[in-house]
C-alpha cells in the first residue's frame, strides 16, 4: 500500500470513530432518558418527598398519634462556597466546633450527595431559617412528618421511631441514610403499612441557591403516598382513667373484649410520656428513661412475669372436673394452716369441709392442693399426670408467647416434665412435691397480658382469639390469621358454668366483696402472689357482665398485699368506667387516685 493510500485509510478510520462518538454522545444526550436525568442529577437538586405516618386512631376514632411538621437541613458539600461557619452555627444554635464537625462527617460521606446537617427542626425555629438559607450555596431544607401524641398516652402499646439502622438498609431497600422507622410497640410491626411510600422532586436551582422551577417540568418527578392510617381497639378515656388509677404505684392493668380479643386498656406504671422520644430530644431523653431506677421503659404487661397465685385456682378447677378429678359434691377438708405432705401452706378462716364452689368463694388453699394431687395421680406416673395437666394448660395461653401485635412479648413460664426431671432426677418427684402449681405458685410465670388473656377464656367458656391491639387498617378489618382464628381449651362448656357461677359469688359474698357497684352481674377471683424479694403482689381478675361479657381485666399491683385491698376496687373501676362510661362511688375512686404506694416506704 502506498503512502497516498494508507493517508487515506487513516482519515476515513478517524471520521468513523469521530460518527460513531457523536452517534453514542447523541443517544446519551437526546434519545435515552435515563441519562439526562442522571446528567442532571449533577447539576440539578433531588429533593426526596417524605410521606406522613399514617395516623393511630382509638376505637372510637379518636386521636391517638398524629403528626407535625419538621424540617431538615440538608447540604450538598461540593456546591458549599464562602462558606460563614460561624453565621451559620449561631442560626442553628449549635457549637462551631459541632458544625465543623457535621460538615467534615458530610463530606466524608459524600462530596455530592445531600446529607443531614440538623435535623427535625420545629416549624417556630424553620421561621428564621428559611428567611436566609438562601444565601448558603450548597445547602436547603427538606420537610417531614414527626409523631406527637396529643393526649400523651399508652406509651408501651404504641411504641416509637428512630432512626433506620445499617442493617435494616441492607434488608430492605427502601430505607436510606438518616430514614426513620418504627422501633418498638405498634409502629415497629405495623412498619409496612404506616410508613407510606417516598417521592422525588427534581429542581432547577441557580448559581445563588434559588430554585427556579422543576426539572422537565416534573416530568422525572413522583409524588408521596402517605402511610395507611390505623384504627386501635383502645379506648382513650378507659386508657387515660387506668393510667391514672395507677400513678404512683407499679403494675399493670390489661383490659381485652372476650368475643374479639381486641385490647381495651394496656396500662404499665412507672410509664413515660411518648412525647419524650420524638424529634432531636429523643437520644438524650431515652439515655435517662433507661438509667432510671424506675425503669419507665419496662413494658409489665408483656414482660413481667408473676406467680398467678390464687387465680389460678380457676385452671385447676376447670381441669379437674373435665377430668373427672373433681365435681360439685366432692368434699375436702381444710385446717388453718393446712399441710400437704411436708409442705405448709396456710389457708384463710372458713368452713371446713367444702364443696367446689365454696372452694372458690373463700379461695381455699388446702381445697386445691388436693384437687391437683388427684389430677397428677390420674396418670400412672407423676410425670404423665403432669404432662396432661400441663397440656390443659398451655391452651389457655399460658408459658407461651400469645403473639400479639406488639414488640418484646416474652412466654411466662409453664415448666416441662424435663425441667423437675433435671432438678429432683427423672420418677422421684411426686404431686406433693411441685404442690405449689396447686395454688399458682412455685415455678409458674405468667404476664399480665395472659392473664387478662385466661380470664376472657373463662368468660368465652373455653375459648379465646389472640388478642391484639390493631383493629383496622385503612377501615378495613384485620385479616391476619393470628388474629381472626380461635384457640380452644377442650374444656367442656358445662364446666365452665359451674366455675362461673363461683365466680359471681366471689363478688357477691366471698372474697371479691367491694367489687360490685350496681346490679351488673360480675365474675371474678382475687389472688395474692408471694414475692421473695419484698410485699406480696395483689392481683385481681374479672369479667362482666356474667352472661353477655363486654370486658375482662387483669390488675396486678407489686408489693403491695392481698388482692381485694387494691387490685380489686381497681379493677371494679375500670369496669364500671367502660360499661357505664361514668363511676359512681367517689371515696372509693379517691382513694385509689390518691394512693402513692411507691414512695409509702
Amino acid at each position: 500500500m502506498n503512502l497516498k493510500d494508507r493517508r487515506l485509510l487513516v482519515i476515513v478510520l478517524f471520521m468513523l470513530i469521530t460518527l460513531v462518538f457523536i452517534a453514542r454522545l447523541f443517544q446519551l444526550q437526546v434519545l435515552d432518558p435515563e441519562w439526562k436525568v442522571k446528567a442532571a442529577q449533577i447539576t440539578e437538586r433531588s429533593v426526596t418527598k417524605y410521606p406522613s405516618r399514617g395516623v393511630i386512631f382509638d376505637r372510637e376514632g379518636r386521636l391517638l398519634v398524629g403528626n407535625i411538621a419538621v424540617y431538615d437541613l440538608m447540604v450538598v458539600p461540593r456546591e458549599i462556597e464562602d462558606l460563614d461557619t460561624l453565621a451559620l452555627s449561631r442560626l442553628l444554635s449549635v457549637d462551631v466546633d459541632e458544625m465543623k464537625s457535621r460538615l467534615k462527617n458530610a463530606s466524608d460521606y459524600s462530596t455530592f450527595k445531600p446529607t443531614a446537617i440538623a435535623k427535625q427542626i420545629p416549624s417556630d425555629e424553620y421561621v428564621n431559617i428559611s428567611e436566609v438559607i438562601g444565601d448558603y450555596k450548597g445547602f436547603y431544607t427538606q420537610v417531614r412528618s414527626m409523631r406527637s401524641y396529643p393526649d400523651s398516652l399508652a406509651a408501651h402499646a404504641l411504641g416509637y421511631i428512630s432512626e433506620v439502622s445499617p442493617g435494616r438498609m441492607e434488608k430492605d431497600s427502601y430505607y436510606r441514610l438518616g430514614d426513620y422507622i418504627g422501633a418498638s410497640g405498634v409502629e415497629a410491626i405495623y412498619e409496612d403499612a404506616v410508613r407510606g411510600e417516598k417521592g422525588v422532586e427534581i429542581m432547577l436551582v441557580d448559581v445563588h441557591n434559588n430554585v427556579r422551577g422543576k426539572f422537565e417540568g416534573g416530568r422525572y418527578d413522583s409524588s408521596s403516598v402517605s402511610g395507611r392510617n390505623l384504627t386501635s381497639s383502645l379506648d382513650i378515656e378507659l386508657q387515660k382513667f387506668g393510667e391514672a388509677l395507677m400513678r404512683n404505684k407499679r403494675g399493670s392493668i390489661v383490659a381485652i373484649e372476650p368475643a374479639t380479643g381486641e385490647i381495651l386498656a394496656m396500662v404499665n406504671n412507672p410509664a413515660y410520656d411518648p412525647n419524650l422520644l420524638v424529634g432531636r430530644v429523643r437520644s438524650s431523653n431515652y439515655g435517662v428513661l433507661l438509667s432510671d431506677a424506675l425503669k419507665p421503659l419496662f413494658n409489665r404487661a408483656l414482660q413481667a412475669k408473676y406467680p398467678p397465685g390464687s387465680t389460678f385456682k380457676l385452671v385447676n378447677a376447670l381441669i379437674g372436673l373435665q377430668l373427672g378429678a373433681v365435681t360439685t359434691e366432692t368434699y375436702h377438708s381444710c385446717r388453718s394452716g393446712y399441710y400437704f405432705g411436708s409442705r405448709r401452706l396456710g389457708c384463710h378462716s372458713h368452713a371446713s369441709p367444702l364443696k367446689l364452689d365454696y372452694s372458690i368463694i373463700t379461695s381455699c388453699n388446702g381445697y386445691y392442693c388436693n384437687v391437683f394431687k388427684d389430677i397428677i395421680e390420674l396418670g400412672e406416673t407423676a410425670e404423665e399426670g403432669y404432662k396432661v395437666w400441663s397440656e390443659y394448660v398451655s391452651r389457655f395461653g399460658i408459658g407461651s408467647k400469645l403473639h400479639t401485635d406488639m414488640t418484646g412479648e416474652v412466654e411466662g413460664l409453664l415448666p416441662g416434665v424435663s425441667y423437675y426431671d433435671r432438678f429432683y432426677g427423672s420418677g422421684r418427684w411426686k404431686a406433693h412435691t411441685i404442690i405449689s402449681l396447686a395454688i399458682g405458685q412455685g415455678e409458674l410465670g405468667v404476664t399480665p397480658m395472659q392473664m387478662a388473656n385466661m380470664c376472657a377464656t373463662i368468660a368465652n367458656r373455653g375459648w379465646y382469639y389472640t388478642p391484639h391491639i390493631i383493629k383496622e387498617i385503612d377501615g378495613r378489618p384485620l385479616t391476619d390469621s393470628t388474629y381472626t382464628v380461635k384457640h380452644e381449651t377442650g374444656i367442656d362448656r358445662k364446666n365452665y358454668d359451674i366455675v362461673i357461677d363461683a365466680m359471681e359469688q366471689v363478688i357477691i359474698r366471698g372474697t371479691g366483696r367491694g367489687v360490685k357497684y350496681d346490679d351488673t352481674a360480675i365474675c371474678g377471683k382475687t389472688g395474692t402472689a408471694q414475692n421473695p424479694h419484698g410485699k406480696d403482689h395483689s392481683i385481681f381478675i374479672a369479667f362482666a357482665p356474667k352472661d353477655d361479657p363486654k370486658i375482662a381485666i387483669a390488675v396486678y399491683v407489686e408489693n403491695v398485699g392481698f388482692g381485694s385491698t387494691w387490685a380489686a376496687p381497681i379493677t371494679s373501676l375500670m369496669i364500671e368506667k367502660f360499661l357505664t362510661g361514668e363511676t359512681t362511688r367517689p371515696a372509693v375512686e379517691k382513694r385509689m387516685l390518691e394512693a402513692d404506694l411507691m414512695h409509702a416506704h
